[in-house]
């Protein structure tokens, strides 16, 4: 795919806590790259982190609530370790945060990247949180000076992909492409 019309502006929220306290706790417990992610189901928060460690059982569970086959963790460490960017989408709970997305790129650094592993929960499907991460992931490419992203997705969320302005690529398989302007 291809997408047609650039980069789209993310949807995201500017960290606004009401207290000191409050902001050193959410940086204590999803890191310094914290982003708060609007959702349309107001009764829930949700923070995006790219330095908040995974637990890699609870990462093993949403892929497979998502319906993907297992995959030995030994290997799911070094491909998160070997990664150039791997988002996590937590709902927000003081005491245990849930991961509900998920999403990782590999890549050069500089030209071209690779998104891999994009996958939201079934419970919070249809809240917009799909369409943010993947803004969140453009939006952190392009900050790094990539012009060329590459998306691999199964037949089945083709539709999602192409509501947002990627286009397939020839053959109309598995493969898209984003360019930035």
């Amino acid at each position: 795919m291809i997408k047609k019309d650039g980069f789209k502006k993310v949807r995201l929220e500017k960290l606004f806590v009401s207290s000191p306290n409050t902001a050193n706790s959410l940086l204590t417990m999803y890191g310094e790259e914290v982003t708060e992610c609007i959702s349309k189901n107001k009764n829930y928060q949700f923070f995006f982190s790219q330095t908040k460690t995974f637990d890699l059982i609870e990462l093993e569970q949403l892929l497979q609530a998502v319906g993907w086959s297992r995959r030995p963790l030994r290997r799911v460490r070094k491909a998160l370790d070997n990664s150039l960017l791997k988002v996590g989408l937590w709902q927000h709970d003081t005491r245990f945060p849930r991961l509900v997305g998920f999403a990782r790129c590999t890549g050069d650094g500089i030209i071209d990247a690779t998104v891999w592993d994009v996958a939201i929960h079934p419970v919070y499907q249809k809240l917009g949180l799909g369409k943010n991460l993947m803004s969140y992931i453009l939006f952190n490419l392009k900050k790094m000076g990539i012009s060329k992203v590459t998306l691999f997705a199964d037949p089945g969320v083709v539709s999602f992909y192409k509501s947002q302005g990627w286009i397939l690529e020839p053959k109309g398989n598995k493969c898209a492409f984003w360019y930035a302007n």
